[in-house]
C-alpha cells in the first residue's frame, strides 16, 4: 500500500473549498481587464487524477461511480470554467473508464466543453502524456494514431513529441486539415488576448516592470500568506508563545536550517529563503542563548554513532524541533530523488530517523520541545505526538517561511490556519491507494477517528458561538437560506479564526456525505470582542449529488453546524469551539 506523494499540489480533500481558493487563483493570475489578459491559467490534472500511484499513472485505469466523479472529481473543475473563466486545461496521464484522459471526448468535449457551457480555451497534454496514449494504456498502434485521437478529442497543445506527427496523420487520412486549422485557431484567439499581436501599450498588463519581482509589498504578502496557513495542531500548559527574552533556546532538527523545506516540487526561486533558524535568530532577543545543532540526517540514521546534539536539550529552557518530508520524499516521479516509490510513500509517518530523535530529545529536555513539521501532506503523528509539547504545522511555507514560523512560535501572529485535509492516526485507517472509491476516504466519508479532523487548527485565544438565527425553517427548491451567529474571543489576545458552516444530514440514505462544508469566512476579533456575522447559503448549494451522479433536491432533515473546525467528537476533543447548530428541513 502506498500513501500518496503529491498533495502539495492540491488545494485539499473538499471540493467546495478546493474551487473557490481555484478560482481565486485563476482570477488572480489572469486578471480582470474584459479584453486581455494578464496570463493564462491552466487547471490541471483532468481527470481522476488524485494519484494514482506515480509508477502506475502511464497505464492507471480509474473507474470511479458516477456519484463519485461529480461529487469528488469534478467540481472544482466545473467552477474554474464556468465561474473563473479558466484558459487551459491539462489533461492527466491516467484513463478513465478504459479511455485515455487526454483521448477521451467523454471528458474532453461532452463534459468540458459541452456540459459546461462552451470551454473555448486551451487543453494541453501533460508531458509526454499523449505517449502514453500509445505506449502505456496501448489505444493507439501507432504515433499517428495517437496524435489523431488526442487531436479529435480536443488537444489543442502536446507537451511532448507525439504530435510532430500531426502532418503524416493528416496525410494518412486519420484527421482533417479543417480539424487541425480549428484547433491551431483556439491557441492563436489565446495569443490575441495575451495581446501578442498588438501595440505593447494596449494591453494595461504590460506596463508592469521588473520593480515588482522580489518587492518590499510581495515579500509582506508572501509572509502573510504564510502566517495564515500555518497549523497549530497541540499546545499543551499554553507552551506557546514563547517569551522573545528567552534565556536559552535550541533550534535543531534535520530541517531547521533548510531552504529546501520551504519551497516544495514546483516553485520559482527568490533571493531571500528565509529557513526557521533564521526566522528564530532574527526574533529573539539579543540576550538570548541561541544553540543550533541539525542533530539528525533527514531520512537515515546518523553515520556517526557519536552525537552530542540530544544532550543540548537538557541545559535549554525551549527546544524548537524542525522536521518533515520534503520533496526528496514526495513528489513527481522524476523529482523525489529519496523516495523508494518514485514519489509516494509507503506509509504516513516521519522518517525513522525523525522519530528516534523526537523520543531521544523528550527523554532528555529540560524545558518545552516544540516541534515543526514541513510537509505537502497528512503526517501521521501517533509515535511522535505524546513526546511533544506543542505542534506546529508550516507546511512547505515559501521564502518567508522562517520569518513566519517565527511570528507564531514568539506571538507576533496567533495562529489562524486550518487544515484542508484529514490526517489519519496512520495508513491503515485508509483504503487501497489505487482504490478511486470515496468510500471511508476524507471527512465526509471516513468512519474512523482520525488524528486530526478536517477544518481543525488551533489559536492562542478561544471562540464562542451564540445566538445562531436563520430565516427559515423549511426550505424550498427556490430559496435561499440566510442566518447569522454571534462570535466571541473569550480570550485577552487578539487572534484570526476560520468560521466553517457544515451541511450535515439526520439520513444520509446510504450515500450523501456525513458532513459537507458550505461557507467559510475569516474572522478577525480583538480580545474579548464579539461580532456578528452573517451567511448566505444559495438554493443551488443545498442540491446534492445522487446515485446517478446528478445533482437533485433531496428531501429530509439536516443540520447546519457552525464552527471553527469539522462538528465531530475529535475536534472538541482536541481544542475545537464548541459548534452550534441551526436546524433546517428540506422540503
Amino acid at each position: 500500500m502506498l500513501a500518496g506523494g503529491r498533495g502539495q499540489e492540491t488545494y485539499g480533500e473538499d471540493p467546495f473549498l478546493t474551487s473557490k481558493i481555484g478560482i481565486a487563483y485563476v482570477e488572480g493570475l489572469q486578471g480582470d481587464h474584459p479584453k486581455y489578459l494578464k496570463t493564462t491559467a491552466c487547471a490541471k490534472h483532468y481527470a481522476v487524477h488524485s494519484g494514482p500511484p506515480e509508477e502506475l499513472r502511464h497505464s492507471f485505469n480509474a473507474n470511479p461511480s458516477k456519484l463519485d466523479l461529480n461529487e469528488t472529481y469534478l467540481p472544482a473543475f466545473e467552477a474554474l470554467v464556468t465561474q473563473a473563466n479558466v484558459q487551459g486545461v491539462m489533461g492527466a496521464y491516467n484513463a478513465v473508464y478504459g479511455e485515455p484522459s487526454t483521448s477521451s471526448t467523454f471528458l474532453l468535449d461532452d463534459i468540458l466543453k459541452k456540459q459546461w457551457g462552451g470551454f473555448n480555451g486551451y487543453i494541453v497534454s501533460d508531458c509526454g502524456a499523449l505517449g502514453d496514449i500509445l505506449k502505456g494504456h496501448k489505444k493507439a498502434k501507432t504515433v499517428e494514431e495517437a496524435a489523431a485521437l488526442a487531436l479529435i478529442a480536443g488537444v489543442n497543445l502536446n507537451c511532448g513529441w507525439v504530435y510532430n506527427e500531426i502532418q503524416s496523420a493528416v496525410e494518412k487520412g486519420l484527421i482533417s486539415e479543417s480539424l487541425l486549422d480549428e484547433r491551431l485557431k483556439q491557441l492563436f484567439l489565446i495569443r490575441f488576448k495575451l495581446g501578442f499581436f498588438d501595440k505593447d501599450e494596449s494591453n494595461p498588463y504590460n506596463s508592469i516592470g521588473t520593480e515588482v519581482i522580489n518587492s518590499k509589498e510581495n515579500k509582506e504578502l508572501a509572509r502573510k500568506v504564510a502566517q495564515q496557513s500555518i497549523v497549530l495542531l497541540k499546545n499543551d500548559n499554553n507552551v506557546l508563545p514563547l517569551d522573545k527574552k528567552i534565556k536559552s533556546l535550541y533550534v535543531t532538527g534535520p530541517f531547521s536550517s533548510s531552504s529546501n523545506i520551504l519551497i516544495a516540487n514546483y516553485y520559482g526561486m527568490s533571493s531571500n529563503l528565509v529557513t526557521v533558524l533564521e526566522g528564530v535568530t532574527e526574533k529573539v532577543s539579543l540576550g538570548t542563548s541561541l544553540n543550533y545543532r541539525q542533530g539528525v540526517l533527514p531520512f537515515q540514521k546518523n553515520l556517526n554513532p557519536l552525537n552530542w546534539a540530544p544532550n543540548v536539550a537538557k541545559t535549554i529552557d525551549a527546544t524548537i524541533l524542525v522536521v518533515g518530508i520534503s520533496n526528496e520524499i514526495e513528489g513527481e516521479e522524476v523529482d523525489a530523488i529519496a523516495s523508494e516509490h518514485k514519489g509516494d510513500r509507503k506509509d504516513l509517518k516521519l522518517p525513522q530517523s525523525q522519530i528516534d530523535y523526537i523520543k531521544e530529545i523528550s527523554e532528555v529536555k529540560k524545558g518545552p520541545l516544540v516541534l515543526v513539521i514541513g510537509t505537502g501532506s497528512p503526517v501521521s503523528l501517533e509515535d511522535v505526538e505524546p513526546y511533544v509539547d506543542a505542534i506546529v504545522l508550516m507546511w512547505y511555507p515559501g521564502e518567508q517561511g522562517g520569518n513566519a514560523v517565527a511570528d507564531i512560535l514568539f506571538g507576533d501572529v496567533s495562529p489562524s490556519g486550518h487544515l484542508p485535509i484529514t490526517f489519519p492516526k496512520n495508513v491503515d485507517q485508509l483504503p487501497a491507494f489505487d482504490d478511486y472509491s470515496m468510500k471511508g476516504r476524507t471527512y465526509k466519508y471516513m468512519e474512523k477517528e482520525p488524528m486530526y479532523p478536517f477544518g481543525f487548527g488551533l489559536t492562542y485565544g478561544q471562540t464562542e458561538f451564540s445566538n445562531a438565527c436563520g430565516n427559515l425553517k423549511s426550505i424550498s427548491k427556490k430559496q435561499d437560506f440566510s442566518f447569522s451567529v454571534d462570535i466571541k474571543n473569550t480570550s485577552k489576545v487578539n487572534f484570526e479564526d476560520v468560521i466553517q458552516v457544515y451541511l450535515v444530514p439526520e439520513d444520509t440514505q446510504g450515500f450523501l456525505p456525513k458532513y459537507s462544508l458550505k461557507a467559510f469566512k475569516r474572522v478577525e476579533l480583538l480580545a474579548g470582542e464579539t461580532k456578528n456575522i452573517s451567511f448566505n447559503i444559495s438554493n443551488q448549494d443545498f442540491y446534492q449529488t445522487n446515485l446517478e451522479g446528478e445533482k437533485a433536491w433531496i428531501k429530509g432533515n439536516y443540520k447546519l453546524m457552525i464552527g471553527n473546525a469539522l462538528p465531530s467528537k475529535r475536534s472538541l476533543k482536541l481544542g475545537a469551539a464548541k459548534p452550534i447548530e441551526i436546524t433546517i428541513k428540506l422540503k
